[in-house]
């Protein structure tokens, strides 16, 4: 059963996505190399996982690798690997028993295979829960995802399979990688920084984005929680004039 949400917070959004930045700049402050980082990264991840679950968020969503990742040095591309297997190997118990449902989005195609084979294990064992849907954005980015679903549109229109009139937001919706997920209603970006990095720009049309200055590794339930407050205090107008 779903815990309901605690009657002192904030009502929760829906769906909640987070760019979880600040992984170097905290193990730098610490003397720490940048995979001791990551590692206390891993700790905000099962934070957030809990705090979302608690609360009622019903979809979560984290930017875990990017397509631009593979740019950083080997060493660090190879702990961040070794971290996911670690997370997909060791958490994936806990995350079910818990009704949490797992789902990735990204070009698995560069993964290793036995990363792949972990993942598909994930979203198989857990794909009948529905407490909490995760999703892991992993060598994921918004450009190619939005090029992909063109391309198969296309195709589909060049087959005589789709007539292109048909063509409108939500049929190209239904050819992301997101398709059965509500769009964000709230999009966090921890460590100061104020882009989304290539990060569901389609999804995130109409999403509240709010910026902390804290760094991933030290996010956890109270920043959630203001984040929340900050989103529970703006008018959702969706294009609408505020009259």
């Amino acid at each position: 059963m779903r815990p309901a949400p605690s009657q002192d917070a904030p009502s929760a959004p829906c769906h909640v996505a987070i760019i979880m930045d600040g992984n170097g700049r905290w193990a730098k402050a610490r003397g720490l190399p940048r995979v001791a980082g990551h590692r206390s990264g891993a700790d905000a991840v099962r934070r957030a996982i809990i705090a979302c679950r608690e609360l009622g968020v019903r979809y979560l969503t984290l930017y875990a690798f990017s397509s631009e990742n593979w740019k950083r040095p080997q060493d660090e591309v190879d702990d961040l690997m070794g971290l996911l297997r670690h997370y997909l190997r060791r958490e994936l118990a806990e995350l079910h028993k818990n009704n949490i449902r797992v789902r990735v989005i990204g070009d698995r195609s560069r993964l290793a295979p036995d990363i792949q084979g972990l993942i598909g294990q994930a979203e198989q064992t857990t794909a009948g829960n529905d407490a909490l849907t995760l999703v892991i954005a992993v060598n994921y980015g918004s450009h190619a995802e939005i090029v992909a679903a063109a391309r198969r549109i296309a195709r589909e229109v060049k087959e005589g399979r789709l007539d292109p009139a048909a063509i409108d937001e939500r049929l190209f919706s239904a050819h992301l990688q997101t398709v059965g997920i509500p769009d964000p209603d709230l999009l966090i970006r921890t460590s100061g920084e104020l882009r989304l990095s290539n990060f569901l720009l389609w999804q995130a049309a109409y999403s509240e984005l709010v910026f902390i200055d804290t760094l991933w590794p030290d996010f956890d339930k109270k920043h959630l929680l203001e984040a929340i407050s900050e989103y529970q205090r703006r008018e959702r107008r969706y294009g609408a004039s505020s009259g």
